[in-house]
């Protein structure tokens, strides 16, 4: 008897996390169409407390993430966002729509690519 409570009292108590997990992505996204995105960023914040154990859920909220950055126009945040989520999951379909959100922004300006900076020094006399 006592095993059986402990059963469901953990089976109930992954339910709820998920549960939890699922209102909090909803809330992300319903906030992101409303276009707030300080909204966005503290409820996928609460996506990744109660997803730990769910790494499914992780190039969803990247994706969802990057594109509050674009929106608040932190185009080099949320490049790196992309970026990460192709390289942690390469064959995932997030990880396709992060490619093209990255050429979106190459092709608006935004972001460059691999390429290494380059220091151009300022020719200024020395002081003696």
């Amino acid at each position: 008897m006592r095993a059986l409570i402990i059963i469901a009292l953990a089976a109930s108590t992954v339910g709820c996390t998920r549960w939890s997990m699922d209102h909090h992505l909803n809330n992300a996204y319903r906030a992101y169409d409303r276009g707030d995105c300080s909204k966005v960023m503290l409820e996928l914040s609460q996506v990744d407390r109660t997803s730990r154990a769910r790494p499914f859920i992780h190039p969803e909220v990247s994706l969802l993430r990057g594109q509050c950055l674009e929106r608040d126009m932190l185009y080099v945040d949320a490049a790196q966002t992309y970026e990460y989520l192709i390289q942690q999951y390469p064959g995932n379909e997030y990880a396709y729509r992060a490619k093209a959100r990255l050429e979106t922004l190459q092709k608006l300006g935004h972001y460059r690519g691999a390429e290494a900076a380059v220091a151009n020094p300022v020719n200024t006399p020395t002081w003696r």
